[in-house]
């Protein structure tokens, strides 16, 4: 019985727990669709969360497409299915690659970042003071991290993607032996239109768990220093968690039969 109690207990707290973050996620995107909307922050976050996001993204990208290049061209050799590494590394990439490691590293960078910001703010109290002031802690400080991340995601994974299929370009041709013309013909007779869509709304949908989840803990923390730093460990896996099961989603929306 003392073992059925335990499974119990796991259970309804993962309902509470799911019950708050479905009210705070409903809250928070009610105050991100009707003003007034604070543009200083949003440029400001929208700033810090894409421009300052480039070079990790732009580096996973790059060696990812070279390596994803080398290993399908090692695979395909078996069967002498050379010409395909280029269609394949496009698809895969822009599909998947692209959008799932670029969500990744924000979510490790990002959501990080707005846990341990909204939750110092919540152990010293400025939320609080805030709301004396008769300010809205939802519009000020989350509604702005939520835009800009929705908005700045999709752009960082257009460029995660045009970096990695240069970088997968680069190795093929200079170490692979393939010709320049051939690779590039057969990117874009591979690629259409329904896989970059995809990946750019994954891209969003990451974006806002992204800085959902850094705003959940960081508005939840407690317990000083050390409840911070619970929130700031919370956000990136809870984060890349949610990355992982909506990418699912999404693929199953856009490519089911």
């Amino acid at each position: 019985m003392n073992f059925l109690g335990m499974i119990g207990r796991v259970v309804l707290d993962f309902l509470a727990g799911a019950g708050r973050l479905g009210l705070f996620a409903f809250h928070a995107l009610s105050h991100c669709l009707r003003p007034p909307y604070y543009f200083r922050h949003i440029a400001s976050q929208a700033v810090n969360i894409g421009y300052y996001s480039l070079p990790v993204v732009g580096l996973t990208a790059v060696f990812t497409g070279a390596v994803l290049a080398l290993q399908i061209y090692e695979g395909s050799s078996r069967f002498n299915a050379e010409s395909a590494v280029a269609g394949i590394v496009v698809i895969g990439f822009v599909r998947e690659l692209g959008p799932v490691l670029g969500g990744l590293m924000v979510a490790g960078r990002v959501s990080a970042a707005m846990a341990a910001e909204i939750g110092t703010m919540r152990v010293t109290e400025q939320i609080d003071a805030l709301s004396t002031l008769s300010t809205d802690p939802f519009k000020f400080l989350i509604a702005p991290r939520l835009i800009a991340a929705t908005l700045m995601m999709p752009c960082l994974v257009l460029i995660a993607d045009i970096i990695g299929v240069s970088g997968s370009f680069v190795l093929s041709t200079n170490k692979l032996g393939f010709n320049p013309g051939s690779y590039l013909k057969t990117t874009f007779d591979y690629l259409e239109f329904d896989d970059v869509i995809s990946g750019l709304v994954k891209a969003g949908v990451f974006g806002f768990f992204i800085a959902l989840m850094g705003c959940y803990h960081g508005y939840n923390s407690k317990g000083g220093a050390q409840g911070v730093g619970v929130a700031t460990t919370n956000a990136v896996v809870s984060a890349s968690i949610l990355i992982l099961f909506s990418n699912y989603i999404v693929t199953e929306l856009f490519f089911s039969q």
